[in-house]
């Protein structure tokens, strides 16, 4: 089974991006994200709508870390450290040598290839330094820009779950999307 250690936190740069640990300062960005019904369109959880409530996001992923259960970057322009963006793998399973990876963008940095090259970059983190043996994404089906954006970075289709996920009144369908390492071309 596999064992993980998130310390020291491990930025990752790409040519564009710097992928850097999630702090305080960053409340206002992950309420822009997290509050945003555009942004939250997709994910059955409430919406984010105090800076409180934004903090305790980042006490959540400041815990995972800290337990060594999952990692999230915040996603950043290498020439602005502002926060447009996070990424990470979560729900990870050491003994089956799997996680599942998630992201999200503000709208206005939407079809410029950020999510492409944070998801490259936070793939390879998953094979080369965590060991995984395979990455899984899990999508709602309406969500055709994911889609496109998994399938570009080498993400297959693995299943379409019909209504397992009940939320204010509405069941959810999920699609899973994964990558075996395998498979990972960088």
């Amino acid at each position: 089974m596999l064992t993980f250690n998130f310390h020291p936190f491990p930025n990752i740069e790409t040519p564009r991006l710097l992928l850097r640990r999630v702090d305080k300062t960053d409340a206002s960005q992950i309420m822009k994200l997290r509050g945003n019904p555009e942004t939250m369109r997709y994910i059955p959880r409430p919406l984010v709508k105090t800076i409180e409530e934004a903090l305790d996001h980042v006490a959540m992923i400041d815990a995972k870390i800290e337990a060594n259960e999952g990692i999230n970057w915040g996603i950043t322009l290498k020439d602005d450290p502002k926060l447009i963006g996070i990424i990470g793998h979560y729900r990870i399973q050491p003994q089956n040598y799997r996680a599942e990876i998630g992201y999200m963008l503000l709208p206005e940095f939407h079809g410029k290839g950020i999510a492409t090259e944070a998801i490259q970059a936070t793939v390879a983190f998953g094979f080369e330094v965590m060991h995984l043996h395979s990455i899984e994404a899990v999508i709602d089906p309406g969500n055709s820009a994911s889609e496109i954006v998994l399938q570009k970075n080498g993400f297959v289709k693995e299943a379409h779950i019909l209504e397992n996920e009940y939320y204010e009144g509405v069941f959810w369908d999920t699609v899973i999307y994964s990558l075996l390492k395998r498979n990972f071309v960088h």
